[in-house]
């Protein structure tokens, strides 16, 4: 298993299993899950309630930009499988590459369909039958449908490899359809592993609600529907980060300092949570209490650059003058060419001043 250590985020509600038991199957194997992304972030699920809530090119972008980042993007089965919980189809054999220059499905159709299980595979080696579906669905696209309304369609059917044996169809509505003795019908089935997602739904959907208020700056708002979601899930951190992060920009100070140390208390190793505390006791006049705080970051994170320089500015601030310069030196083996990393050379340059004629006599 590559689940131990690792943390795992997940982007749209998941339809295949309840989030509350795959949180619980990740813990006990020794990982981590969040809701939404963060550093720590080593694996990113893309939920197919996504496509429900997002539009194509929202989705692209976003899985764009995750995959620059390097994490492991998985579908809901490659997740699954991950975790142990299902089995891969047998007979694979075919690459990736073979699959696309037998079926002729563009490399980006292809990813996107795979994103949202598509195919009986989520990763090579890939099927005949998962050949057959990539022939199908480039066929599709050929007569002008696109990868979302297949991935919708699909969402809804029984079985992937049961679409193998039927005649699909597009007719210029945002849905696939398979043609049978009795004409069109839509490929409805029931979801795999439907053990009460009811809950995870409404989870999601306040959930986005308050990033949607949070993003248009109404801050009030998004607290209170931070609040429903942790009332409807207690241990998620990234919840009680974010509603800190709103309580603090209206303003409520102490009430964000208690939901930072919420989400820390929920996830020791959540380093944006450090942070942003250590940034609230810096603003509060704390000083130890942002250092401590800025510490623990720099110590769950070593290659957090915002906090390593924020510590270094602290220490100089306080006339740590060995430290500061210490931090800041760190801070420009990962950052060389920014404003922060041009501060943090002439900050090294005058804490050097300072201290030679100490040194020298």
């Amino acid at each position: 298993m590559a689940v131990p250590g690792q943390t795992f985020g997940i982007v749209g509600a998941l339809a295949a299993f309840p989030r509350r038991l795959a949180a619980r199957e990740v813990e006990r194997q020794g990982g981590h899950l969040r809701r939404g992304v963060t550093r720590a972030t080593s694996h990113l699920v893309f939920g197919r309630g996504l496509l429900a809530k997002a539009g194509e090119t929202e989705i692209e972008t976003r899985f764009g930009a995750e995959a620059g980042h390097g994490r492991c993007i998985l579908s809901e089965n490659g997740f699954l499988r991950l975790l142990g919980l299902v089995t891969s189809p047998e007979r694979s054999t075919l690459t990736r590459q073979a699959l696309l220059d037998q079926s002729r499905l563009s490399p980006r159709a292809f990813d996107l369909l795979s994103l949202f299980d598509a195919f009986e595979h989520d990763a090579e080696p890939y099927s005949f039958r998962d050949l057959i579906l990539a022939r199908k669905y480039a066929g599709l696209i050929a007569s002008g449908a696109t990868w979302s309304a297949i991935a919708r369609s699909v969402y809804r059917s029984t079985s992937v490899a049961s679409l193998t044996a039927l005649s699909l169809h597009h007719e210029g509505m945002d849905a696939i359809y398979a043609r049978g003795a009795e004409g069109l019908s839509e490929l409805d089935g029931q979801l795999l592993f439907d053990l009460g997602t009811r809950d995870d739904a409404e989870l999601e959907d306040l959930f986005s609600r308050a990033e949607a208020a949070e993003d248009e700056g109404l801050y009030d708002e998004a607290v209170a529907l931070y609040q429903r979601c942790l009332a409807i899930d207690p241990t998620d951190s990234v919840a009680a980060f974010n509603r800190a992060n709103c309580l603090k920009a209206a303003g409520r100070m102490a009430d964000a300092a208690h939901d930072y140390a919420r989400a820390i208390k929920l996830d020791l190793s959540f380093v944006e949570a450090w942070f942003n505390l250590a940034g609230l006791m810096s603003e509060r006049g704390h000083i130890d209490a942002a250092r401590r705080h800025l510490r623990k970051a720099v110590e769950t994170d070593g290659d957090y650059a915002d906090a390593i320089y924020n510590l270094a500015k602290l220490e100089f601030d306080t006339g740590n003058l060995g430290d500061a310069r210490r931090w800041w030196t760190r801070y420009l083996e990962l950052d060389t060419d920014s404003e922060w990393a041009r501060a943090a050379a002439r900050g090294i340059q005058f804490v050097d001043l300072q201290l030679i004629p100490k040194t020298a006599g």
